[in-house]
């Protein structure tokens, strides 16, 4: 350290200058410790509303879900919902108590497929009928089984749960009256991210590939292949930049997959 010493002046009158100095240097570190604390009360309230923002955003999320949410469902490229069971239970609420008389029942001919409900559906013309028969298709066991299936569509009033022996088993029902085929159906699959309700939340949709392609929308292709479910969801998940991945496995066909970019 050096000391300047000012020859023009006594030693009272030069260690006063320095003791002058001291006392504004105390006062320039003081301010500079009450400056830091100030900055880090804000830092702290900065964060905590940060914290705060983002439970709302999640609490919008979560709360903003539509009913329809918890089956699996797309909406047709007219703007039509369809929605389809993911067990035999929700195969039974959807046609117990979403079923009604202007929509119309899909369904893959093979044992142990998704019950398809489009709503609406009766007054449909024939090309968005064929998008929630391949939203069906994909949703059944043909997924395992070959690259297209089969699929029919009934009215409501060709669809009951009683028979003259009684109920049938959770998920069964019977089937009557004139069947409208869609023969051949491709078991594809698209996937795409749209804005959510609440701002900056994004919303999956996994819908028919011809949906897709009528939309003009890009998305990711999802036919059978051999790419495990779990590795098929984190390829989705990277390419979509979604990073909900059990979302997206509840969302995709039981078996195995081939995913490419569109």
């Amino acid at each position: 350290m050096h000391i300047i010493i000012d020859i023009s002046r006594s030693a009272q009158e030069n260690a006063n200058g320095y003791f002058e100095k001291s006392k504004k240097a105390r006062k320039k570190i003081a301010g500079a410790v009450e400056s830091i604390k100030e900055l880090e009360k804000k830092l702290r309230e900065r964060k905590e509303t940060v914290k705060k923002e983002t439970e709302r955003s999640r609490i919008r999320e979560i709360t903003e879900k539509e009913w329809y949410e918890r089956f699996r469902w797309f909406f047709a490229s007219d703007g039509s919902l369809a929605i389809g069971g993911r067990d035999a239970r929700q195969n039974e609420i959807l046609v117990g108590r979403h079923f009604e008389d202007s929509d119309l029942f899909f369904h893959a001919d093979v044992f142990g497929a998704s019950v398809v409900i489009l709503k609406g559906g009766a007054g449909k013309d024939r090309r968005i009928k064929e998008e929630a028969a391949q939203f069906a298709a994909c949703h059944s066991r043909a997924w395992e089984q070959s690259a297209s299936a089969t699929v029919y569509s009934l009215a409501r009033n060709s669809v009951s749960k009683s028979t003259q022996k009684g109920s049938l088993s959770t998920g069964s029902f019977l089937l009557s009256g004139e069947r409208e085929w869609f023969k051949d159906v491709r078991l594809e699959l698209c996937a795409f991210i749209k804005e959510g309700v609440g701002a900056g939340t994004k919303k999956l949709n996994i819908a028919p590939k011809t949906t897709c392609e009528r939309l003009g929308i890009s998305s990711v292709l999802i036919t059978p292949g051999n790419v495990k479910k779990s590795d098929a969801a984190k390829f989705i998940s990277k390419i979509l930049e979604y990073k909900n991945i059990d979302e997206i496995m509840q969302a995709l066909p039981a078996g195995t997959f081939t995913v490419k970019k569109g």
